[in-house]
C-alpha cells in the first residue's frame, strides 16, 4: 500500500493501519519508564495526542498478539522492555469535556466523560473483571476507586493511567475570562481535585502503575499541587526535549520518503527543504543550545498538501494556529498599554527577556496574567521559544506572521484595501523599488509616530515580508535571515519552482538610519549614495546562494530607511 500523509490523525493503529508516514517516537517509552508519573506539556499541534494513543497500544494487555503488527516497525518493537502489554490502560482524553454553563454542568459533564471511559475499559477487561466492575452513574472518583479495589482484591494487572489535554477544558475557562469557575474547579473541595486524589491512591496502593499527563499549559498542575503533588515535570529536562516534535534529521528523513513516493522533481529539494525550515522549525524548550524542533502537526500540514499538489501550497499557516492570537488578546486584556509595548518589542525586535527561574517552576493562575509572566506563558503556548539565557523570540515564519497581523490590527494599520495595484503592478514587471516605494507610501505611512522611535531593520523587513505575503504567495516564498557562510540575507524572494518566476531570487539587505544619525551624515536622501561595505556584505550572502542554486537567476538590493523621512533602493 502506497503511503500516506495522515495529517490531524491522533490514533496511532489508523496511523499504522493506513500506512501513514511515521517518524519513529518508541525510544521514549523506554525512558518514560523510569520517571514516575510524569508531567509533558507542549504547545498544540505537537504530536501529543498520537503519543498518547502509541503508549497505550504498547501497554495494553489485550493488545499482546497485534505488538509485532503495531510496533514490529519500530525500534521499540526490536528492543521491547518487560512492561509492554503487561497493564490494563485508562486513558482520559479532557479535550471533550465542555466548560460552558455553571460548575454543576461542568462536573456533569467531566464525570460523564471519565465514566464513559471507565465503562469502556472494564468492558474491554472483562475477562479480568468478570461481572464486579459496574460503572455507575456518579461521581468518576468514586468509580476509579471501585475499579481500583477489584484490581488490587483480585490481585489483577496494574491500571497505566494516560491522561491527554489534562488542562484543555480549564483553560477554555481562562481564555473566556471565566476566572471565578476556574478557581471553583481547583478548589480544594472540587470534583476535579477530588479526582486526582484519588489518583494518588492509586498509586500508593500499587492499582496504578504509571499516570501519564500531557497537556499546554502548567497552570492548573501547579493549582492542583495539593491533590497531585507526585508528579515528575519532564517538560524542559534535556533528555525529553525531542520527544515530540521533529529534529531536522528526523524531517529529513520524511521529506526525502515523500520525495520518492510521490516522484517529485530532486532537484526541488532544497527549496522546499528551506520553506520549511523558515516556517515549521525553530522550537527550543529544554536548552536554547540544543537543536530546534518542527512543529510536527504542522509540518504534517504543508506535507499533506505538497504531496498530493506535487508543488509548493499557497497558503503556508495553518488556519488553526491562528486560533492562539485569543491567548494574545485574553493575557494581555487587562493593560492596552502593555500589549502594545509586549507586540510592538516582538515585531520590532523579535526577542524579549525571560526569567530562568519563573520558566523552570511552575505557576499558578493568579501569576499567569502578571507582566513578569507573559513571555513565559506565551512559550508555553508555542508562541516564543529561547533565543538565550537571556532573551526568548518567534520561533519561525508562521509566528512572526501571526504577530504582524496582530501588530497590524492593534496600531489599526489597513492591509487589505490598500495594496492591490502595488501588488498587481510588480507580479507584471517585478520592480522591487517599485513595490517598496509602494510599500513606504501605503504601510509606512500609516504607522504611529511612535514607532519611528522604535523601527529598525528587523522591523522593516518582517513588515514587508508579511505585506508581500499576504499578496505574492502564488508566485513566491521568502527567506528571513537565511544563514550563509559569510552571515545571514536579511530578506529573499524565492519565485517558485513551478510558478512562471521559477529560479528568480531576490537577495534583500536593509540598512537603518535613525534622523539623527542620517542628519550626522549632512546629505540629503536624494543624495545618499550606496555604501561600498554594504554592497560587500550582500555580495558575501550571494556568493554562498550561488553555490547552492548555481542556475538561479539572482538580483541584490540593499534598501536604505531613514528614519520617517524616507528611503533608498539600490540594485547592485
Amino acid at each position: 500500500m502506497k503511503k500516506q500523509v495522515l495529517y490531524g490523525v491522533a490514533d496511532y493503529e489508523e496511523l499504522v493501519r493506513d500506512n501513514g508516514y511515521f517518524v519513529d517516537k518508541t525510544p521514549y517509552i523506554e525512558k518514560l519508564e523510569r520517571v514516575r508519573n510524569p508531567v509533558f506539556l507542549r504547545p498544540k499541534r505537537f504530536g501529543k495526542s498520537l503519543f498518547c494513543r502509541m503508549l497505550e497500544c504498547y501497554y495494553n494487555i489485550r493488545q499482546k498478539d497485534e505488538f509485532d503488527t503495531l510496533f514490529g516497525h519500530t525500534h521499540i518493537g526490536r528492543h521491547p522492555t518487560q512492561l509492554r502489554n503487561s497493564f490494563f490502560v485508562l486513558h482520559l482524553d479532557f479535550s471533550t469535556i465542555d466548560p460552558s454553563g455553571t460548575l454543576e454542568k461542568i462536573e456533569k459533564d467531566f464525570n460523564t466523560t471519565c465514566n464513559l471511559s471507565m465503562e469502556a475499559a472494564t468492558y474491554l477487561y472483562r475477562g479480568w473483571f468478570q461481572e464486579e466492575a459496574v460503572i455507575q452513574e456518579e461521581a468518576a472518583s468514586s468509580n476509579l476507586k471501585h475499579i481500583f479495589n477489584i484490581i488490587r482484591k483480585r490481585q489483577l494487572p496494574a491500571l497505566y493511567v494516560i491522561i491527554d489535554e489534562y488542562d484543555n477544558f480549564a483553560n477554555r475557562l481562562i481564555v473566556r475570562n471565566k476566572d471565578p469557575l476556574y478557581y471553583d474547579l481547583t478548589a480544594d473541595d472540587s470534583f476535579f481535585k477530588t479526582f486526582f486524589k484519588t489518583l494518588k491512591e492509586g498509586r500508593k496502593t500499587g492499582a496504578v502503575a504509571n499516570v501519564f499527563i500531557t497537556g499546554v499549559l502548567p497552570i492548573t498542575i501547579d493549582d492542583l499541587a495539593s491533590a497531585f503533588n507526585i508528579g515528575t515535570f519532564i517538560t524542559l529536562h534535556p533528555r525529553f526535549e525531542h520527544m515530540l516534535g521533529f529534529t531536522q534529521e528526523e524531517t529529513d528523513r520524511l521529506l526525502d520518503e515523500v520525495y520518492r513516493d510521490c516522484q517529485i522533481d530532486p532537484a526541488t529539494r532544497g527549496e522546499v527543504g528551506d520553506l520549511i525550515r523558515n516556517h515549521y522549525d525553530g522550537y527550543h524548550f529544554a536548552t536554547p543550545d540544543g537543536e530546534a524542533l518542527y512543529n510536527s502537526t504542522i509540518l504534517m500540514y504543508f506535507l499533506s498538501l505538497f504531496s498530493d499538489l506535487g508543488t509548493i501550497p499557497m497558503h503556508l499557516t495553518d488556519l488553526n494556529l491562528k486560533t492562539d492570537i485569543s491567548w494574545i488578546r485574553r493575557l494581555t486584556a487587562s493593560d492596552s498599554r502593555f500589549t502594545e509595548e509586549f507586540v510592538d518589542q516582538l515585531t520590532l525586535h523579535n526577542r524579549i527577556r525571560y526569567d530562568e527561574v519563573l520558566l523552570t517552576e511552575k505557576f499558578n493562575m493568579s501569576q499567569f496574567f502578571e507582566r513578569g509572566f507573559f513571555s513565559v506563558s506565551f512559550f508555553y503556548l508555542g508562541m516564543l521559544t529561547r533565543k538565550d539565557d537571556f532573551f526568548l523570540r518567534l520561533p519561525n515564519l508562521n509566528m512572526r506572521k501571526i504577530f504582524v497581523e496582530y501588530f497590524n490590527e492593534i496600531h489599526r494599520i489597513d492591509v487589505s484595501t490598500r495594496h492591490t495595484e502595488i501588488m498587481q503592478r510588480f507580479v507584471s514587471d517585478l520592480s522591487l523599488p517599485a513595490l517598496f516605494a509602494g510599500y513606504w507610501e501605503q504601510y509606512v505611512s500609516q504607522l504611529p509616530e511612535a514607532i519611528f522611535q522604535q523601527v529598525n531593520e528587523n522591523f522593516y523587513r518582517t513588515t514587508f515580508y508579511e505585506l508581500c505575503s499576504r499578496y505574492l504567495s502564488r508566485w513566491f516564498t521568502w527567506n528571513v535571515e537565511r544563514s550563509y557562510p559569510k552571515g545571514k540575507s536579511d530578506l529573499e524572494f524565492v519565485g517558485k519552482y513551478h510558478e512562471k518566476f521559477a529560479g528568480i531570487r531576490m537577495v534583500i539587505e536593509f540598512k537603518y538610519y535613525s534622523n539623527t544619525q542620517f542628519g550626522k551624515l549632512k546629505t540629503q536622501i536624494g543624495d545618499f549614495q550606496l555604501q561600498d561595505e554594504d554592497t560587500v556584505q550582500i555580495a558575501g550572502y550571494v556568493e554562498g546562494l550561488k553555490k547552492e542554486y548555481p542556475e538561479a537567476k539572482i538580483s541584490q538590493f540593499v534598501i536604505y530607511c531613514i528614519g520617517n523621512q524616507g528611503f533608498r533602493v539600490f540594485k547592485i
